[in-house]
């Protein structure tokens, strides 16, 4: 059985579920999903779908960090939306978060995130 490890870091929301922020098992990090949430007070950040997209990706990152890596080495995303008119300006702040080539990616539609979020984004990250 393949080894896991969880990855914690105060730089992003702690798990509001039985989950943890990510695992790391062989040379892959499997990062939860991670929604708009300020990793100091617990709440979610005020704006539109592209400033909570913002906050998804810097959680993000400071997960890939903590396991000693950068989100521009994702090879998958997934995005969820509440709203796919927000499809353009998710993808403007998303471009400026991820590498050269981008990495694979599913954006979906949903009826609704926890705490009433706009936007979610999971990743799955190559490690070196």
């Amino acid at each position: 059985m393949a080894e896991r490890e969880a990855i914690q870091t105060d730089g992003a929301p702690a798990a509001i579920g039985p989950y943890v922020q990510a695992i790391r098992t062989g040379d892959l990090l499997f990062c939860s999903g991670q929604i708009p949430l300020d990793p100091a007070t617990g709440e979610l950040v005020a704006g539109d779908a592209a400033a909570q997209a913002e906050q998804c990706l810097e959680n993000l990152a400071a997960v890939a960090e903590a396991a000693g890596a950068s989100l521009s080495e994702a090879v998958k995303c997934t995005i969820y939306l509440t709203d796919l008119g927000e499809f353009a300006a998710v993808n403007a702040v998303y471009e400026q978060h991820v590498g050269d080539p981008a990495p694979a990616r599913v954006t979906v539609e949903v009826s609704a995130l926890p705490k009433g979020a706009a936007v979610e984004i999971d990743a799955i990250i190559a490690l070196a």
